[in-house]
């Protein structure tokens, strides 16, 4: 409602604080305005009669427009975990083949999330942002659209540049939306839209195909997409590049190569360890839950909102933690995810200890998409536009990896073999925490 009054009185001005640069951007979100000047932001002089340290109303609804997006897009990569039998059935291919649809979206994202800083030069990230989610409406309704594999991958990696786009940028710019001690808080709310994609998202989705069939979801998120894309023209301010420092010990560090940074390199490699073990099972979740466990379709439904629910809490709680103690936090989700995965392999025959195992793996790995997003920005705060695309990359490169293998394994060594292999992927991952190098302690929150 907000959003459409502001469309409504174009002269109405609205004034951010972007804590990265500490000055006062004016916004006028008219569309006319936004079309036609406003890919190129413009900054005015900081006004008086603000509390600079205090975030207002308006900028945390900016955030969750931000947090409504990063839900959209990774619900729309990760549907078809749920969907996955019936996708299959669709299109006339396998579900090994089906699955693999997470690694051609995991791909396409691993290429332009990098790519999108260095590409972007001036222009206002939020024009950038709502242009990327059009193009994830593109994909949902390709995939909509897809009568078999060859158009699947099309749409997944028309899907897959887009997601690349608002995930990159959207952990980026969460900090720039509200006061400085604000910041970690919405970095946990923005990346929040990956867990609640859990927890809605995939649940729903199977809900859903149940009831009309695997393609009404994906028209679902495609109709969101566009919605959201409006959104973010009308309610973000504009964002401008960051500057980077001129002088100072921050600016030898703004030119340094970031496979130089150790922290930055062991994030990275744990990242790629361990989210690729995460996805090399969970994208066969569901046959596990229907072949070893012998669930039905409804309470599969219900096991993977379990797993949303924790995943959810797992973020939030990592937020506040990751604040101050990056590394000890991710290597606690790495412990937990390892753990999580081997009493599947042991136990998930039971139905009740199944059920237990996967709301320790949600609250683990739930915390790991904004766990390792502030282990990136603490350990190159003066590149966090490109340290986020790195990341990004690495984590959705990560998926497509870890769904590759799972269907490998699957095909070749079935289930079980699945669930040991990426439990011990896990462990290494954490081995690797565990030796290299993280960001330093925070004693006080952003």
């Amino acid at each position: 409602m907000c959003t459409w009054f502001i469309a409504a009185f174009p002269a109405l001005r609205i004034d951010y604080l972007s804590s990265s640069n500490r000055e006062r951007i004016a916004v006028v979100p008219a569309p006319a305005r936004w079309l036609f000047g406003g890919m190129v932001s413009h900054t005015t002089p900081p006004k008086t009669g603000t509390d600079p340290a205090r975030t207002t109303p308006w900028q945390w609804v900016t955030v969750v427009v931000l947090a409504l997006s990063t839900f959209v897009i990774v619900t729309s990569e990760m549907l078809p975990v749920g969907v996955l039998t019936p996708m299959a059935d669709g299109l006339g291919t396998s579900t090994g083949a089906a699955g693999s649809s997470l690694t051609i979206t995991g791909l396409a994202t691993a290429v332009t999330a990098p790519a999108v800083p260095r590409l972007l030069g001036a222009f206002d990230r939020r024009a950038v942002l709502a242009v990327a989610m059009v193009v994830v409406a593109a994909g949902n309704a390709l995939t909509v659209l897809a009568d078999g594999f060859a158009l699947l991958v099309v749409a997944r990696i028309v899907l897959g540049a887009g997601m690349g786009a608002v995930w990159g940028l959207a952990s980026a710019v969460a900090g720039r939306l509200v006061a400085p001690r604000g910041a970690a808080l919405a970095v946990s709310a923005v990346v929040s839209g990956v867990a609640a994609a859990s927890v809605v998202g995939v649940p729903l989705g199977t809900l859903v195909s149940n009831a009309f069939g695997w393609r009404a979801g994906f028209t679902a998120l495609s109709a969101a997409a566009l919605l959201l894309a409006a959104a973010l023209a009308l309610a973000l301010p504009p964002l401008p590049r960051p500057a980077a420092p001129a002088d100072g010990p921050d600016a030898g560090a703004a030119r340094e190569p970031l496979s130089r940074i150790a922290p930055v390199t062991t994030g990275l490699v744990l990242i790629l360890l361990l989210v690729t073990a995460h996805f090399a099972a969970y994208t066969y979740v569901r046959p596990m839950l229907e072949e070893r466990t012998g669930l039905a379709p409804g309470p599969i439904a219900l096991v993977l909102l379990v797993y949303g629910v924790f995943g959810l809490i797992g973020n939030f709680a990592t937020g506040a933690l990751a604040a101050r103690r990056a590394r000890s936090t991710v290597l606690g989700l790495a412990a937990g995810i390892t753990a999580a995965v081997a009493l599947l392999a042991l136990f998930s025959p039971l139905t009740v200890p199944t059920v237990v195992s996967m709301a320790l793996w949600g609250l683990a790995y739930g915390g790991m998409s904004v766990g390792g997003q502030l282990w990136m920005s603490q350990s190159a705060p003066h590149r966090i536009e490109q340290v986020t695309g790195v990341y990004v990359g690495v984590f959705t490169g990560s998926i497509a990896l870890g769904a590759f293998l799972g269907g490998a394994v699957v095909e070749t060594g079935g289930i079980t073999v699945l669930l040991w292999g990426a439990a011990g992927l896990a462990a290494v991952a954490l081995a690797v925490g565990l030796a290299g190098q993280g960001p330093r302690p925070r004693h006080s929150s952003p």
